[in-house]
C-alpha cells in the first residue's frame, strides 16, 4: 500500500483521477458479477413464471404461445389428455415434473443437463376457471431457448445501461477534473513567471476555493508590489538621509584636521559632528531594532509578567529630553503585562517618541489593567493613513523611516496584545489592550 501511495503521489491530478476511476469501474464490475449475477437466475425465473401465467390464460382463450409447451392433465383419471410425445419435450423431463407434481398448483424450476426447466401448473374446472379442486391441470413449460434469450437480453441490457451510465459519469468527472486542472496550471504558471520577476495579470473567473486562491494571489502581488515600491522609496530616503550627515561629518573632520573651524570655533564645530553622528546612530538603531524584532520575535517565549510602571518611567526619562517644552502627564496603575522588559520598553519609547514628535503641549499616559494609552494633543492623523499606521516603511509627515510603529505591532502581536491608533476630538491616542480583554468587551457589547 505504501508503494501504491508513493506511486499515486508521483502522478499528476488527471492521471490520479484516471487511475482511481478505472479502479472503481473494475471493482464495480467485480461486485456486479459476484453479488448480482448470482441472483440473476432467480429474477429470470420469476419473470418466466409471470410469463407462463399469462400464457396459460391466453391458451384457455384460444391463443397459444410458440415459446411455451402446453400439457393438459386429468386430475380425476391421472393421465395426460394431450399428446405428450408430440410436445417435443423429453420423457425424462415429463417424469421429473410428474415426480414434483403431486396434484398441487405450483411454479418450479429444475436443472436438466445444462438447461434450466421452468414450468407452471394451474388447476381449472370445466368452465376454464381457476379452482383448487379443478378437474384438470394445465402444465405450461417454457422453452429453454426463450429463457436463455431472455436472460442474455436482460444481461446485455443491464450491462449496456451500466456501461453508458459509467461512460457518462466518467465523462462528467473528467470534464470536472479538467476544469480544476486548467486554472491550477494557470496559477502555477503565474507563480513561476512571478518568481522570475515578470509583470503579468492573473484572471480566473471562478467563485469557488480556486477563485479565492487566485484572488488571494492577486492581492498578494499587489501588496508585494506596494511593499517593494515603499521599500525602494525607503532605501532612497535612507540614502538621502544618511548622505547629509555623513558628508557633514566628513567635511567638518577634514576641515578641523587642516586647522580650519567651519562653525565659529573648535568646540562648536565638534558639536556639529556629534549632532550628525547622533542622527546617524538613531537611524541605524531603528533599522537594527526592526530587523531584530522580525527575526527574533518569531520564536520569542511568552516571558514572565513585568511591572509596566517601571518600563514607562524609564521610557519617560529617555524620551523627555527630546522636547522639554512638552508636558508629560501620567495616570499609572501598578499592573503587569506579559513579556520581556526590553521589547516592551522599545514599544513604549517608540509610542512616546511618536507622541512627542506631534504633540503641541501635552502627552498623557494612562496605564490600567490590560490597557495602555498614550495621548498627544497634536494634529489628527489623515484618514487615508489610519489603515497604514502599523505597516513597515509607511512614514508620516514627521516620521523617520516608518519602522517605529511596525516594531510596536510586532511586539504586541507576539505577546497577545492589540494596538490601534485613533483620532480624538482634540488629538490622537494610541491604545494597547490585551486581546482576551478586547474579545470580552466585544462579547458583552454584542450581548447588549
Amino acid at each position: 500500500m505504501k508503494r501504491i501511495r508513493i506511486w499515486l503521489k508521483g502522478l499528476n491530478l488527471l492521471q490520479q483521477f484516471l487511475t482511481v476511476g478505472f479502479s472503481v469501474v473494475i471493482a464495480f464490475v467485480a461486485i456486479f458479477y459476484t453479488f448480482i449475477y448470482d441472483n440473476l437466475d432467480t429474477f429470470v425465473n420469476q419473470q418466466m413464471y409471470n410469463y407462463l401465467h399469462r400464457a396459460q390464460f391466453d391458451y384457455l382463450q384460444g391463443y397459444g404461445d410458440e415459446n411455451v409447451v402446453y400439457l393438459i392433465y386429468s386430475n380425476r383419471l391421472g393421465i395426460y389428455l394431450s399428446d405428450v410425445s408430440a410436445s417435443g419435450i423429453e420423457e425424462e423431463i415429463i417424469d421429473k415434473i410428474d415426480e414434483n407434481f403431486e396434484g398441487e398448483v405450483k411454479d418450479d424450476t429444475f436443472d436438466y443437463g445444462d438447461r434450466s426447466i421452468v414450468y407452471s401448473i394451474q388447476k381449472y374446472n370445466r368452465n376454464n376457471e381457476c379452482s383448487e379442486n379443478g378437474e384438470y391441470s394445465l402444465i405450461a413449460i417454457i422453452r429453454n431457448s426463450y429463457r436463455a434469450e431472455f436472460k442474455a437480453a436482460l444481461v446485455n441490457g443491464v450491462v449496456n445501461v451500466m456501461i453508458i451510465i459509467l461512460m457518462i459519469l466518467f465523462l462528467i468527472f473528467t470534464l470536472w477534473v479538467i476544469s480544476l486542472i486548467v486554472p491550477l496550471n494557470i496559477i502555477k504558471n503565474y507563480i513561476t513567471r512571478l518568481k522570475r520577476g515578470e509583470k503579468l495579470t492573473l484572471r480566473i473567473n471562478r467563485r469557488d476555493e480556486i477563485g479565492e486562491v487566485a484572488e488571494a494571489l492577486v492581492d498578494m502581488q499587489r501588496e508585494l508590489d506596494r511593499q517593494d515600491a515603499i521599500r525602494q522609496e525607503m532605501i532612497q530616503n535612507i540614502s538621502h538621509d544618511l548622505k547629509t550627515p555623513i558628508a557633514t561629518i566628513k567635511s567638518y573632520s577634514e576641515s578641523i584636521k587642516d586647522g580650519v573651524y567651519p562653525y565659529d570655533n573648535l568646540e562648536k564645530s565638534v558639536d556639529v559632528i556629534i549632532e550628525h553622528a547622533d542622527r546617524l546612530e538613531k537611524k541605524v538603531y531603528s533599522l537594527i531594532t526592526y530587523n531584530k524584532m522580525n527575526y527574533l520575535m518569531d520564536n520569542a517565549p511568552e516571558g514572565e509578567t513585568l511591572s509596566m510602571i517601571s518600563v514607562i518611567q524609564k521610557a519617560i526619562l529617555a524620551c523627555k529630553v527630546l522636547r522639554n517644552e512638552i508636558s508629560i502627564e501620567t495616570d499609572l496603575t501598578d499592573v503587569s503585562f506579559h513579556g520581556d522588559e526590553e521589547p516592551w520598553r522599545i514599544v513604549v519609547e517608540n509610542l512616546l517618541d511618536n507622541a512627542l514628535r506631534y504633540a503641541k503641549s501635552v502627552v498623557y499616559i494612562t496605564l490600567k489593567e490590560d490597557l495602555l494609552e498614550i495621548y498627544n494633543d497634536g494634529d489628527l492623523i489623515p484618514d487615508e493613513y489610519i489603515d497604514k499606521l502599523f505597516k513597515p516603511y509607511e512614514k508620516g509627515n514627521k516620521g523617520n523611516f516608518g519602522l517605529g510603529l511596525s516594531i510596536v505591532k510586532r511586539v504586541c502581536d507576539t505577546y497577545g496584545y492589540l494596538v490601534s491608533g485613533e483620532n480624538m476630538d482634540d488629538g490622537v491616542v494610541f491604545r494597547i489592550i490585551k486581546a482576551q480583554s478586547y474579545r470580552k468587551v466585544i462579547e458583552k457589547t454584542n450581548l447588549k
